[in-house]
């Protein structure tokens, strides 16, 4: 199914939220919701990237893990990160042990380190469309991998030396963080 569907409580949701039982809280509470902080957009980003290739429901189930081995997505902390750090990171299997993403994850919190309170919030947030520019999509169908503002946003990144991040991952990243409101028009989650 690739519009909105009923839930047990009888609210409709984009169906992707109805897959799994792991999914729906997700998809009520975050997804699609602004997220604002240097941090939390340092989190999300990471996990991003680290879906990159895998489903996002892998991410999901470990998204503590993560939280954990990388103290808690704090810029300031990951920075510090040593070699030892990185040994362990890829030896824990609480995470994605991809050598790429691990390495990224790291070098992008010693860049952003640098930057200004507010900075990284500042720059994603400049990338979020015109919401009156946009329909309400009516199936999964209608929802793009990439925009525009997508390719913009991850020229933008890369352009201040932040790695591992392409169009389709800064576009999961919008709708992630709100920037987009892609839950499908009859979605009782959408807020926009």
């Amino acid at each position: 199914m690739s519009g909105a569907t009923a839930g047990p409580d009888g609210l409709a949701r984009c169906a992707w939220g109805l897959s799994t039982e792991d999914y729906t809280p997700y998809h009520d509470t975050e997804w699609g919701r602004a997220v604002h902080g240097d941090d939390a957009l340092f989190e999300r980003l990471c996990l991003e990237a680290f879906q990159s290739g895998l489903s996002w429901i892998t991410i999901l189930r470990r998204r503590e893990g993560f939280r954990a081995a990388f103290a808690g997505f704090e810029i300031a902390s990951v920075a510090r990160f040593t070699d030892a750090d990185r040994d362990r990171l890829l030896a824990d299997p609480g995470i994605i042990r991809n050598r790429a993403k691990v390495d990224a994850t790291i070098a992008n919190a010693k860049v952003l380190v640098d930057w200004a309170p507010g900075e990284l919030d500042a720059l994603i947030w400049s990338y979020a469309p015109d919401p009156a520019t946009r329909r309400a999509p009516r199936t999964l169908d209608d929802v793009p991998a990439v925009t525009d503002e997508s390719t913009a946003l991850a020229k933008a990144l890369k352009k201040r030396g932040l790695r591992f991040i392409g169009p389709t991952t800064a576009y999961a990243l919008m709708q992630a963080c709100g920037l987009v409101d892609d839950h499908l028009a009859e979605c009782a989650f959408r807020t926009s």
